[in-house]
């Protein structure tokens, strides 16, 4: 099992920054590939940035330039440092770990909300 926890959202203007943390429990944490997904009102659910157990890392073209993850394994920790945010940067946030070998996310957290005024 792992439990995830993000925090960080909240409202900022356009061309502001933003940083996510997301926290994890449970399991050993440097086993997991740590992803943050969006989802906007009407939208599918996007992958925005991912940092894998072997420390690859990879990202939307969308944020690309933007947005940069990172992870601190003794924290047991990924954060989502937000640069220059836009309006369609607004959605839930939600940070998903899969384990090692496994190819699906299979505990997700609750969600942060993320808000761009114009």
């Amino acid at each position: 099992q792992v439990q995830l926890v993000e925090s960080g959202g909240g409202l900022v203007q356009a061309g502001g920054s933003l940083r996510l943390s997301c926290a994890a429990s449970g399991r050993t944490f440097s086993d997991c590939t740590i992803t943050w997904f969006r989802q906007a009102p009407g939208k599918e659910r996007e992958l925005v940035a991912g940092s894998g157990w072997s420390g690859s890392m990879n990202y939307a073209d969308s944020v690309l330039g933007r947005f940069t993850i990172s992870r601190d394994n003794a924290k047991n920790t990924v954060y989502l440092q937000m640069n220059s945010l836009k309006p369609e940067d607004t959605a839930v946030y939600y940070c998903a770990a899969r384990l090692r070998g496994r190819a699906k996310y299979e505990y997700w957290g609750q969600g942060t909300q993320v808000t761009v005024s114009s």
